[in-house]
């Protein structure tokens, strides 16, 4: 190669190294406040009663709306943790999308649904209700039966056939903790101008589901399951919390999040021209706010758990990333008059550029660097300072976050009560970017393709089911 090829590789070098200090800078950063911001809360939570506020403060009544496509596997113990919820007015919307499988049929057999009516009070287009169930021995339960449309065109079905002026979008195969909704509606009772706040995912893989709960929390065995539960906790606990006390939380996750009705109709529902249709509702209702000068808040609640379960496989976990790229590329993209905008406040100066330049375009740059640096070693015009550096920064930095959020973790809430899997998550934290982080970047860097290319669909997401134990008489 010529002098101006390696010389070009050079530069691209420090380009890369850059990136990585800027994305490993915001990931400290971020994880600093949410120390704080997780710290306050811990204490203020010792001398709150949870159920006293519920109480004095008068819950508003709730509608859990969980899309569900072929979960024949997991509905049914989903839908019983849903119905043994500690909240004192609150119902089941589940909106079957054109299930294939027997998910209308086991909900049915289990629940005794039967034909209901119920009058629709938002006319969000959607694709068509074929049929209203309802429960005969749970009537808080129902079930909307419609053609496939897509989970947004689901969670807008469910939001047309809403009563409730607060909903919860979720999804069908996870399991809500018991207080997960007294605990995640704070936020509502506390500031009249919050229009969403979002829980936390855990993985259940490995633990041991008793009807509809999470009785034991276990790792799971699997190891690509294992690094998902500690990216998770770097993800929520590191990432969203110190985001959320910036106030400029950018995304809740679709599988756990309140929101106020009114706010989300008068935006337009759920956008059905993305696969980020979670993340795009909240830039949207971030830019609604802004541009029309309504007051609005969105939270991020770091004590309500949601557990949801992850991919076993490499090939559907590969699946499940390329569809979160492309919702982020789409959504950025989208959205894109409010990056560097400071008509967007912190949304738009400082979360928006962070996840467009360092989360949609850094896996490419990434990618490319690990290439360039490869091939400036191999071919001995390595410079030893600039590659220890890169070293320095991407993997040791990188792994040091990945313990922070572990305890970070172990500090708050301690799920995981057994030392064995405390020192595997510690042990995983040193592993994860040797190799797993890679395969990811690879992921989202083939979902980036699949954007440009304009793909839409989902791709099939396989459920194992939770380890469950068998129901016995009381």
């Amino acid at each position: 190669m010529s002098d101006l090829v390696w010389s070009a590789i050079g530069v691209f070098n420090w380009v890369v190294l850059t990136y990585f200090v800027l994305l490993n800078g915001v990931y400290l950063a971020t994880s600093l406040f949410a120390f704080g911001a997780l710290r306050r809360y811990a204490l203020r939570l010792r001398s709150l009663d949870l159920t006293d506020l519920i109480t004095s403060a008068g819950a508003p009544p709730i509608s859990l709306i969980a899309p569900a496509y072929n979960e024949e596997v997991t509905c049914v113990e989903s839908v019983r943790s849903l119905l043994s919820i500690e909240y004192p007015d609150y119902e089941v919307l589940v909106v079957n999308d054109g299930s294939s499988d027997d998910t209308v049929a086991r909900l049915t057999e289990a629940f005794q649904l039967e034909p209901a009516s119920r009058i629709p009070t938002a006319s969000l287009p959607t694709a068509e209700v074929k049929q209203v169930l309802r429960s005969r021995t749970q009537p808080s339960l129902w079930l909307i039966d419609k053609d496939n449309g897509g989970k947004a065109d689901a969670l807008n079905a469910g939001l047309n056939f809403c009563y409730t002026p607060v909903f919860c979008a979720m999804d069908a195969d996870s399991i809500l903790e018991p207080q997960a909704l007294i605990r995640i509606v704070r936020p509502f009772l506390e500031d009249d101008s919050t229009v969403a706040a979002g829980g936390i995912l855990r993985i259940a893989n490995g633990c041991t589901v008793e009807r509809g709960r999470v009785t034991e929390v276990r790792l799971p065995e699997n190891l690509l399951a294992q690094f998902q539960v500690l990216e998770y906790l770097r993800v929520f606990l590191a990432g969203r919390m110190g985001w959320a006390a910036l106030d400029a939380t950018l995304i809740i996750s679709g599988a756990f999040g309140i929101f106020r009705r009114s706010a989300v109709v008068r935006a337009g529902g759920y956008a059905t021209d993305t696969v980020g249709e979670d993340m795009e509702l909240i830039v949207r209702l971030h830019r609604v706010g802004m541009e029309t000068g309504t007051p609005h808040r969105i939270h991020f609640v770091p004590d309500p758990v949601a557990w949801t379960e992850c991919p076993e496989s490499v090939r559907v976990l590969a699946r499940q990333r390329d569809r979160w790229q492309r919702g982020l590329l789409q959504t950025l993209t989208k959205h894109r008059k409010m990056l560097l905008n400071p008509k967007y406040g912190r949304v738009g100066m400082l979360a928006f550029p962070y996840f467009f330049f360092l989360e949609m375009l850094g896996p490419v740059i990434e990618l490319l660097g690990y290439v360039s640096f490869t091939i400036t070693i191999v071919s001995g015009r390595a410079d030893w300072y600039l590659v220890s550096a890169f070293l320095a920064v991407a993997v040791a930095l990188g792994g040091v976050l990945s313990l922070s959020a572990v305890a970070l973790e172990e500090l708050s809430f301690r799920r995981y009560p057994r030392i064995s899997d405390l020192l595997r998550l510690f042990g995983l934290a040193a592993l994860e970017n040797l190799g797993y982080r890679q395969a990811n970047t690879w992921w989202r860097v083939q979902g980036t393709l699949s954007a440009l290319r304009g793909k839409q669909s989902w791709g099939k997401m396989t459920r194992k089911g939770f380890d469950t134990q068998p129901e016995t008489g009381d």
